[in-house]
């Protein structure tokens, strides 16, 4: 099928390279078919909270193996709401990484609470052995981030969490299908949080988010809070937000959920590729994997030696080499009033330093994979 230039804006092949992150031309090249659906959510007038939105909540409570899950308008919201839903107020104390997107940071901020971070292991992911000595009469949660679709070390972040009181809010924006010893990402702590913006394995023509519990009392508060309080059309029972899944963007995730399993087994072939190629080459490092840990790659991310001139050397030759992120969380200029100084968490400041990501999505071929590894062979001779 030829693909169509529909998509306006800054998701349009950006920067036209051959082996490109962005790759929402080919993956919607079937958008007319999308358009149907989205004409029946029209002349139905079925906007806000649909029946497409009931029925992509049924189906992702399916997937992650979750009692509830409820609709929001992103991933941001997700983790958002969920902390309110906790009761992270002014004054509180949220432990997590500071290697992860802003989104999560900001999540704690507008929540109220002052985020404290914890330094990373080399797999990306929160140490949870430095947790413990964080922990504060302020403190109550931890949000483990599961970077690019690999899960933390959740029994001990749990054990952690169980001892002291503390709520485990899951960042899982990036891990859907992702699992840790068997039980999948968004079911591992009390409440969990999934985006579905552009370039996730999951997205929608926009925003979108999804929280996933096995509370009663979360899930039936949650309801209430997307959807400013209200309990029926003329009864608020609290005051609270608008962050409703919208209908369309339902029937989109609808549509994308009949390629997920295609989507992610793609992903980890590619990367287990990279994976044998990259680590005979003395300057990659190659994040570890675990054997009872399915990681999905949203990122498919390693550490190299002259990180930047390896990611101008691939553009140059038309691979979409990426930096995912240079600055960690405790550097950035919104943090410098919390008092952290650079060299404070060595790990996630190094990985910040020489991580860059490598196209990894199911339009990928052999022939690009070939290309990737022969051009970073050639780099380091």
């Amino acid at each position: 099928m030829q693909v169509k230039n529909f998509l306006p804006g800054q998701y349009v092949r950006d920067n036209q390279l051959p082996i490109n992150h962005n790759y929402l031309q080919q993956q919607f090249a079937d958008y007319e078919v999308i358009l149907d659906k989205i004409k029946q959510v029209v002349w139905k007038g079925d906007f806000t909270l649909g029946e497409a939105v009931d029925q992509f909540e049924a189906r992702y409570r399916q997937i992650t193996h979750t009692k509830y899950a409820i609709g929001v308008g992103s991933g941001t919201d997700a983790l958002f709401l969920s902390l309110k839903a906790l009761g992270i107020k002014e004054g509180d104390e949220v432990i997590t990484t500071p290697f992860t997107f802003y989104a999560t940071i900001g999540a704690i901020v507008t929540a109220g609470a002052r985020p404290v971070f914890v330094d990373i292991l080399e797999d990306y992911n929160i140490n949870p052995a430095l947790i413990e000595a964080k922990i504060t009469k302020r403190t109550k949660a931890i949000l483990p981030v599961h970077w690019s679709g690999k899960p933390c070390h959740m029994e001990a972040i749990n054990a952690i969490a169980k001892k002291h009181g503390l709520f485990v809010l899951e960042d899982a924006c990036h891990a859907i299908q992702a699992t840790y010893r068997g039980r999948s990402a968004g079911s591992l702590g009390d409440i969990a949080g999934f985006s579905f913006h552009p370039l996730k394995n999951l997205n929608v023509w926009g925003d979108g988010g999804i929280i996933t519990t096995n509370s009663d009392a979360l899930a039936e508060k949650l309801k209430l809070m997307r959807n400013h309080g209200l309990k029926g059309r003329d009864e608020c029972v609290m005051f609270a937000y608008n962050s409703r899944l919208d209908t369309v963007q339902a029937v989109v995730a609808l549509h994308l959920l009949e390629k997920l399993e295609h989507i992610i087994a793609s992903r980890i072939s590619h990367a287990n590729t990279l994976d044998i190629e990259l680590k005979t080459i003395s300057q990659i490092t190659v994040p570890q994997r675990e054997a009872d840990i399915k990681q999905v790659y949203h990122l498919y991310s390693i550490r190299c030696e002259r990180r930047d001139k390896l990611k101008e050397h691939l553009i140059q030759h038309g691979v979409d080499a990426k930096v995912h992120y240079p600055v960690p969380m405790h550097c950035q200029p919104a943090a410098k009033s919390w008092g952290y100084q650079k060299g404070d968490f060595p790990v996630a400041e190094q990985v910040a330093a020489s991580t860059l990501s490598l196209p990894v999505h199911e339009f990928i071929t052999e022939q690009d994979i070939e290309k990737m590894v022969r051009l970073i062979q050639e780099f380091y001779q």
